[in-house]
Protein backbone atom coordinates (compact mmCIF):
# COMPACT_ATOMS: atom_id res chain seq x y z
CA UNK A 1 0.00 0.00 0.00
CA UNK A 2 1.22 3.38 -0.90
CA UNK A 3 1.54 5.91 1.61
CA UNK A 4 0.31 9.57 1.34
CA UNK A 5 1.94 11.62 3.59
CA UNK A 6 0.21 14.86 4.80
CA UNK A 7 2.15 15.91 7.94
CA UNK A 8 5.00 18.52 6.23
CA UNK A 9 4.40 20.64 9.17
CA UNK A 10 5.96 18.27 11.48
CA UNK A 11 8.75 17.34 9.16
CA UNK A 12 9.87 17.20 5.59
CA UNK A 13 11.76 14.89 4.10
CA UNK A 14 15.69 15.58 3.33
CA UNK A 15 15.96 16.53 -0.14
CA UNK A 16 18.13 15.05 -2.56
CA UNK A 17 20.47 17.78 -3.46
CA UNK A 18 20.52 18.48 0.32
CA UNK A 19 22.11 14.64 1.13
CA UNK A 20 24.64 14.59 -1.62
CA UNK A 21 25.75 18.28 -0.07
CA UNK A 22 26.38 16.73 2.78
CA UNK A 23 28.06 13.42 1.98
CA UNK A 24 31.64 14.56 1.88
CA UNK A 25 31.34 15.87 5.23
CA UNK A 26 29.76 12.60 6.65
CA UNK A 27 32.79 11.30 4.97
CA UNK A 28 36.54 12.03 3.70
CA UNK A 29 36.12 15.55 4.60
CA UNK A 30 35.52 15.52 8.62
CA UNK A 31 37.60 18.09 9.90
CA UNK A 32 36.53 19.85 12.93
CA UNK A 33 35.77 23.79 12.28
CA UNK A 34 38.25 25.28 14.69
CA UNK A 35 41.30 23.29 13.93
CA UNK A 36 43.28 25.41 11.49
CA UNK A 37 44.89 22.77 9.31
CA UNK A 38 43.91 21.82 6.00
CA UNK A 39 41.18 19.63 7.44
CA UNK A 40 39.32 22.10 9.84
CA UNK A 41 39.80 25.21 6.89
CA UNK A 42 37.85 23.15 5.00
CA UNK A 43 35.29 22.70 7.53
CA UNK A 44 35.38 25.89 8.59
CA UNK A 45 34.67 27.40 4.53
CA UNK A 46 31.47 24.88 4.42
CA UNK A 47 30.24 26.59 7.48
CA UNK A 48 30.74 29.93 6.37
CA UNK A 49 29.17 29.31 3.35
CA UNK A 50 26.16 28.08 4.84
CA UNK A 51 26.21 31.05 7.30
CA UNK A 52 25.46 33.17 3.98
CA UNK A 53 22.79 30.92 2.51
CA UNK A 54 20.55 31.49 5.39
CA UNK A 55 21.34 34.92 5.80
CA UNK A 56 20.70 35.67 1.92
CA UNK A 57 17.46 33.54 3.00
CA UNK A 58 15.88 36.26 5.69
CA UNK A 59 17.54 39.10 5.01
CA UNK A 60 20.06 39.55 7.67
CA UNK A 61 22.55 42.11 6.83
CA UNK A 62 25.57 40.63 7.89
CA UNK A 63 26.45 36.21 7.52
CA UNK A 64 27.65 36.72 11.31
CA UNK A 65 24.00 36.84 12.56
CA UNK A 66 23.56 33.86 11.67
CA UNK A 67 24.33 31.11 15.03
CA UNK A 68 23.72 27.50 14.26
CA UNK A 69 21.82 25.27 17.43
CA UNK A 70 21.04 22.02 17.86
CA UNK A 71 17.22 22.97 17.06
CA UNK A 72 14.60 25.59 16.89
CA UNK A 73 13.61 24.52 20.50
CA UNK A 74 17.16 25.80 21.56
CA UNK A 75 16.89 28.71 19.24
CA UNK A 76 14.11 29.82 21.09
CA UNK A 77 15.18 29.01 24.28
CA UNK A 78 18.66 31.11 23.62
CA UNK A 79 16.68 34.03 22.73
CA UNK A 80 14.00 34.85 25.21
CA UNK A 81 16.25 33.29 28.34
CA UNK A 82 19.42 34.92 26.85
CA UNK A 83 17.81 38.40 26.26
CA UNK A 84 15.34 38.42 29.22
CA UNK A 85 18.04 37.51 32.20
CA UNK A 86 20.64 39.45 30.63
CA UNK A 87 18.33 42.55 30.91
CA UNK A 88 16.59 41.94 33.99
CA UNK A 89 20.74 41.55 35.55
CA UNK A 90 21.38 44.63 34.07
CA UNK A 91 18.02 46.13 35.82
CA UNK A 92 15.89 46.85 32.79
CA UNK A 93 12.73 45.32 33.79
CA UNK A 94 11.40 42.08 33.72
CA UNK A 95 8.17 41.68 31.48
CA UNK A 96 7.73 39.28 28.37
CA UNK A 97 4.63 39.62 26.57
CA UNK A 98 3.79 36.20 24.13
CA UNK A 99 0.48 34.89 23.53
CA UNK A 100 -1.29 32.13 23.86
CA UNK A 101 -1.16 30.10 20.96
CA UNK A 102 2.97 29.61 21.09
CA UNK A 103 5.08 26.70 20.50
CA UNK A 104 5.85 25.10 23.42
CA UNK A 105 9.39 25.88 22.92
CA UNK A 106 8.49 29.37 23.66
CA UNK A 107 5.48 29.10 26.46
CA UNK A 108 7.75 26.11 28.41
CA UNK A 109 10.88 28.58 28.40
CA UNK A 110 8.14 31.41 29.74
CA UNK A 111 6.74 29.19 32.38
CA UNK A 112 10.62 29.05 33.27
CA UNK A 113 10.85 32.40 33.46
CA UNK A 114 7.83 33.12 35.47
CA UNK A 115 9.30 30.53 38.56
CA UNK A 116 12.56 32.88 38.47
CA UNK A 117 10.36 36.18 39.24
CA UNK A 118 9.49 37.59 35.71
CA UNK A 119 6.22 38.25 34.76
CA UNK A 120 4.77 37.68 31.12
CA UNK A 121 1.52 38.36 29.99
CA UNK A 122 -0.05 35.51 27.04
CA UNK A 123 -2.18 37.93 24.79
CA UNK A 124 -5.23 36.19 23.92
CA UNK A 125 -6.29 35.53 20.19
CA UNK A 126 -9.21 35.72 17.75
CA UNK A 127 -11.41 32.75 16.54
CA UNK A 128 -8.46 31.95 13.91
CA UNK A 129 -5.17 32.32 16.37
CA UNK A 130 -4.50 36.44 15.32
CA UNK A 131 -3.39 39.01 18.44
CA UNK A 132 -5.27 42.29 18.55
CA UNK A 133 -2.77 44.79 18.57
CA UNK A 134 -4.49 47.37 20.54
CA UNK A 135 -4.23 44.37 23.24
CA UNK A 136 -0.42 44.55 22.20
CA UNK A 137 -0.12 47.85 22.90
CA UNK A 138 -1.98 47.94 25.66
CA UNK A 139 0.15 45.11 27.84
CA UNK A 140 3.67 47.08 27.06
CA UNK A 141 5.04 48.73 30.48
CA UNK A 142 8.06 50.21 31.44
CA UNK A 143 9.65 47.15 32.52
CA UNK A 144 8.94 45.07 29.58
CA UNK A 145 12.21 43.32 27.98
CA UNK A 146 10.70 41.66 25.14
CA UNK A 147 8.26 40.64 22.90
CA UNK A 148 8.10 36.94 21.49
CA UNK A 149 5.18 36.32 18.48
CA UNK A 150 5.53 33.32 16.68
CA UNK A 151 5.03 34.37 12.62
CA UNK A 152 3.17 31.19 11.76
CA UNK A 153 1.37 28.73 13.90
CA UNK A 154 2.38 25.34 13.50
CA UNK A 155 -1.42 24.17 14.08
CA UNK A 156 -3.56 26.35 12.44
CA UNK A 157 -1.24 28.10 10.23
CA UNK A 158 -2.37 31.20 11.20
CA UNK A 159 -0.23 34.52 9.94
CA UNK A 160 0.42 37.05 13.00
CA UNK A 161 0.62 40.70 11.63
CA UNK A 162 4.52 40.75 11.95
CA UNK A 163 5.24 43.37 10.40
CA UNK A 164 2.47 45.62 12.59
CA UNK A 165 3.72 44.12 16.08
CA UNK A 166 7.40 45.26 14.80
CA UNK A 167 6.27 48.78 14.28
CA UNK A 168 4.86 48.61 18.01
CA UNK A 169 7.92 47.16 19.43
CA UNK A 170 10.64 49.44 17.79
CA UNK A 171 7.92 52.64 18.71
CA UNK A 172 8.77 51.68 22.50
CA UNK A 173 12.24 50.32 22.44
CA UNK A 174 11.34 46.64 23.08
CA UNK A 175 13.07 43.80 21.23
CA UNK A 176 10.90 41.30 19.14
CA UNK A 177 11.59 37.88 18.90
CA UNK A 178 9.84 35.49 16.37
CA UNK A 179 9.71 31.93 15.90
CA UNK A 180 9.70 31.69 12.33
CA UNK A 181 10.09 27.79 11.99
CA UNK A 182 6.40 27.13 9.89
CA UNK A 183 7.35 30.43 7.79
CA UNK A 184 10.20 30.62 6.01
CA UNK A 185 10.86 29.24 2.76
CA UNK A 186 7.12 29.83 2.71
CA UNK A 187 6.67 33.38 2.96
CA UNK A 188 8.78 36.42 2.53
CA UNK A 189 10.13 37.46 5.73
CA UNK A 190 13.21 40.38 5.82
CA UNK A 191 14.95 40.68 9.04
CA UNK A 192 16.39 43.77 7.93
CA UNK A 193 13.38 45.52 6.66
CA UNK A 194 11.62 44.76 9.54
CA UNK A 195 13.72 45.26 12.08
CA UNK A 196 13.47 42.00 14.29
CA UNK A 197 16.06 41.09 16.91
CA UNK A 198 15.50 37.45 17.17
CA UNK A 199 14.36 35.11 14.54
CA UNK A 200 14.31 31.23 15.13
CA UNK A 201 14.06 28.44 11.85
CA UNK A 202 14.43 24.94 11.85
CA UNK A 203 16.26 23.01 9.12
CA UNK A 204 14.23 20.35 8.79
CA UNK A 205 11.06 22.05 8.55
CA UNK A 206 12.51 23.45 4.93
CA UNK A 207 13.55 19.71 3.74
CA UNK A 208 16.68 19.67 5.34
CA UNK A 209 18.35 17.47 8.08
CA UNK A 210 17.44 16.93 12.12
CA UNK A 211 18.81 18.25 14.55
CA UNK A 212 20.18 22.18 13.05
CA UNK A 213 18.34 24.88 13.61
CA UNK A 214 19.60 29.11 13.49
CA UNK A 215 19.17 31.62 15.80
CA UNK A 216 19.38 35.13 14.22
CA UNK A 217 20.43 37.76 16.65
CA UNK A 218 20.24 41.31 14.98
CA UNK A 219 23.79 43.05 15.69
CA UNK A 220 24.11 45.12 18.55
CA UNK A 221 21.23 42.81 20.39
CA UNK A 222 22.84 41.40 23.34
CA UNK A 223 22.53 37.54 24.77
CA UNK A 224 23.50 35.94 27.44
CA UNK A 225 24.95 32.53 26.69
CA UNK A 226 22.76 28.93 27.15
CA UNK A 227 25.44 26.82 26.31
CA UNK A 228 28.99 27.64 27.85
CA UNK A 229 32.11 25.83 26.81
CA UNK A 230 34.53 26.70 23.48
CA UNK A 231 34.60 29.95 21.89
CA UNK A 232 32.38 28.34 18.83
CA UNK A 233 29.74 30.57 16.97
CA UNK A 234 31.67 33.69 17.95
CA UNK A 235 31.49 32.78 21.66
CA UNK A 236 27.43 32.10 21.24
CA UNK A 237 27.41 29.27 21.66
CA UNK A 238 29.97 26.66 22.42
CA UNK A 239 30.06 23.26 21.20
CA UNK A 240 31.97 22.16 17.72
CA UNK A 241 29.98 22.29 15.01
CA UNK A 242 27.81 20.07 13.47
CA UNK A 243 29.41 20.68 9.91
CA UNK A 244 27.62 17.76 7.63
CA UNK A 245 23.89 19.39 9.10
CA UNK A 246 24.90 22.91 8.80
CA UNK A 247 26.15 22.11 4.84
CA UNK A 248 22.60 20.67 4.78
CA UNK A 249 21.06 23.44 6.01
CA UNK A 250 22.75 25.98 4.22
CA UNK A 251 21.94 23.62 0.84
CA UNK A 252 18.48 23.66 2.14
CA UNK A 253 18.47 27.57 2.88
CA UNK A 254 19.50 28.09 -0.80
CA UNK A 255 17.11 26.13 -2.50
CA UNK A 256 13.98 27.71 0.04
CA UNK A 257 14.82 31.17 -1.62
CA UNK A 258 15.07 30.00 -5.15
CA UNK A 259 11.89 27.89 -5.35
CA UNK A 260 9.63 30.20 -2.58
CA UNK A 261 7.24 31.58 -4.63
CA UNK A 262 6.43 28.44 -6.93
CA UNK A 263 6.67 26.53 -3.63
CA UNK A 264 3.84 28.54 -2.14
CA UNK A 265 1.59 28.41 -5.37
CA UNK A 266 1.79 24.61 -5.24
CA UNK A 267 0.79 24.31 -1.88
CA UNK A 268 -1.48 26.85 -2.57
CA UNK A 269 -3.24 25.06 -5.13
CA UNK A 270 -3.43 21.73 -3.40
CA UNK A 271 -4.24 23.20 -0.36
CA UNK A 272 -7.46 24.60 -1.76
CA UNK A 273 -7.83 21.14 -3.53
CA UNK A 274 -8.45 19.68 -0.40
CA UNK A 275 -10.83 21.75 1.35
CA UNK A 276 -12.81 21.72 -2.07
CA UNK A 277 -13.21 18.19 -1.80
CA UNK A 278 -14.13 18.35 2.20
CA UNK A 279 -17.11 20.87 0.93
CA UNK A 280 -18.37 18.87 -1.50
CA UNK A 281 -18.27 15.63 0.10
CA UNK A 282 -18.80 16.44 4.24
CA UNK A 283 -20.63 18.73 5.93
CA UNK A 284 -20.06 19.66 10.20
CA UNK A 285 -16.75 20.94 8.88
CA UNK A 286 -14.99 23.79 11.07
CA UNK A 287 -11.76 25.28 9.26
CA UNK A 288 -9.31 26.85 12.10
CA UNK A 289 -6.75 28.85 10.06
CA UNK A 290 -7.44 32.60 9.71
CA UNK A 291 -9.54 32.93 6.27
CA UNK A 292 -7.40 35.27 4.83
CA UNK A 293 -4.24 35.83 6.77
CA UNK A 294 -3.39 31.58 6.58
CA UNK A 295 0.32 30.27 5.47
CA UNK A 296 -0.08 27.97 2.38
CA UNK A 297 0.14 24.56 3.17
CA UNK A 298 -1.86 24.47 5.95
CA UNK A 299 -5.34 23.22 6.64
CA UNK A 300 -6.56 22.32 10.20
CA UNK A 301 -10.23 20.85 10.69
CA UNK A 302 -12.37 20.22 12.98
CA UNK A 303 -15.16 17.67 12.43
CA UNK A 304 -18.18 17.01 14.45
CA UNK A 305 -19.05 13.59 16.47
CA UNK A 306 -15.17 12.72 15.35
CA UNK A 307 -12.42 12.00 17.78
CA UNK A 308 -9.24 13.55 15.95
CA UNK A 309 -6.69 10.77 17.66
CA UNK A 310 -9.21 7.88 16.44
CA UNK A 311 -9.31 9.03 13.07
CA UNK A 312 -5.66 9.43 12.35
CA UNK A 313 -5.16 5.69 13.15
CA UNK A 314 -8.19 4.58 11.40
CA UNK A 315 -6.39 7.05 8.36
CA UNK A 316 -3.45 5.25 8.55
CA UNK A 317 -4.74 2.01 8.21
CA UNK A 318 -5.30 3.40 4.60
CA UNK A 319 -2.41 4.84 4.39
CA UNK A 320 -3.04 8.11 4.92
CA UNK A 321 -0.78 10.02 7.30
CA UNK A 322 -1.76 13.11 9.07
CA UNK A 323 -1.94 14.71 12.69
CA UNK A 324 -4.09 16.50 15.30
CA UNK A 325 -1.47 19.05 15.76
CA UNK A 326 1.68 19.72 17.13
CA UNK A 327 4.02 16.60 16.77
CA UNK A 328 6.19 17.88 20.08
CA UNK A 329 3.32 17.17 22.09
CA UNK A 330 1.89 13.43 20.77
CA UNK A 331 1.09 11.05 23.22
CA UNK A 332 -0.07 14.19 25.30
CA UNK A 333 -3.91 13.47 26.53
CA UNK A 334 -4.53 17.22 26.92
CA UNK A 335 -6.46 19.09 24.69
CA UNK A 336 -4.46 21.64 22.23
CA UNK A 337 -3.48 24.21 23.96
CA UNK A 338 -4.00 26.54 21.01
CA UNK A 339 -7.51 25.01 19.92
CA UNK A 340 -8.38 25.80 23.62
CA UNK A 341 -7.30 29.97 22.86
CA UNK A 342 -9.12 29.98 19.78
CA UNK A 343 -12.53 29.02 21.87
CA UNK A 344 -13.41 25.70 20.41
CA UNK A 345 -15.45 23.57 22.68
CA UNK A 346 -13.95 20.89 23.80
CA UNK A 347 -16.04 17.90 21.97
CA UNK A 348 -15.22 19.66 18.31
CA UNK A 349 -11.59 20.34 19.61
CA UNK A 350 -11.25 16.85 20.34
CA UNK A 351 -11.96 16.41 16.57
CA UNK A 352 -9.58 17.92 14.64
CA UNK A 353 -7.07 16.93 12.43
CA UNK A 354 -4.23 18.92 10.99
CA UNK A 355 -3.54 18.32 7.11
CA UNK A 356 -0.26 19.69 6.53
CA UNK A 357 0.97 19.29 2.53
CA UNK A 358 4.46 19.87 1.18
CA UNK A 359 6.57 19.43 -2.11
CA UNK A 360 5.80 15.89 -2.98
CA UNK A 361 2.05 16.47 -2.38
CA UNK A 362 0.04 15.81 -5.76
CA UNK A 363 -3.20 16.52 -6.63
CA UNK A 364 -3.74 12.29 -7.69
CA UNK A 365 -2.61 12.46 -3.33
CA UNK A 366 -5.12 15.13 -2.52
CA UNK A 367 -7.82 13.17 -4.76
CA UNK A 368 -7.61 9.30 -3.24
CA UNK A 369 -7.81 11.19 0.14
CA UNK A 370 -11.06 12.55 -0.52
CA UNK A 371 -11.78 9.24 -2.17
CA UNK A 372 -11.39 7.74 1.02
CA UNK A 373 -12.47 9.92 4.33
CA UNK A 374 -15.67 10.99 3.75
CA UNK A 375 -16.45 7.30 3.77
CA UNK A 376 -13.79 6.65 7.16
CA UNK A 377 -16.04 10.33 8.82
CA UNK A 378 -18.92 9.00 7.92
CA UNK A 379 -18.50 5.41 9.54
CA UNK A 380 -17.09 7.41 12.57
CA UNK A 381 -19.84 9.59 13.22
CA UNK A 382 -22.72 6.28 12.75
CA UNK A 383 -20.84 4.68 15.59
CA UNK A 384 -20.22 8.04 17.50
CA UNK A 385 -24.06 8.52 17.76
CA UNK A 386 -24.98 4.86 18.01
Amino acid sequence: MERIYLDYNATTPLRPEVRDAMMPYLTEAFGNGSSIHAYGREARNAIDTAREQVAELIGAKSPSEIVFTGSGTEADNHAIKGLTELEKSRGKGNHIITSSVEHHAVLHTCHYLEQRGFEVTYLPVCRYGRICLEQLRAAIRETTVLISIMHVNNENGTIQPLAEICEIAQAHGIPLHTDAVQSVGKLDIDVQALGINLLTLSAHKIYGPKGIGVLYIRRGTRLANLVHGGSHERNRRAGSENVPAIVGLGTAAELAKQEQNAYAAHLNNVTQRLRDGLDKHLSGLHYNGHPEHCAPGTLNVSFENVEGESLILRLDMEGICVSTGSACTSGSMEPSHVLAALGLPPRLAQGTVRFSLGRRTTAAEIDAVIAKLPKVIQQMRTLYRG
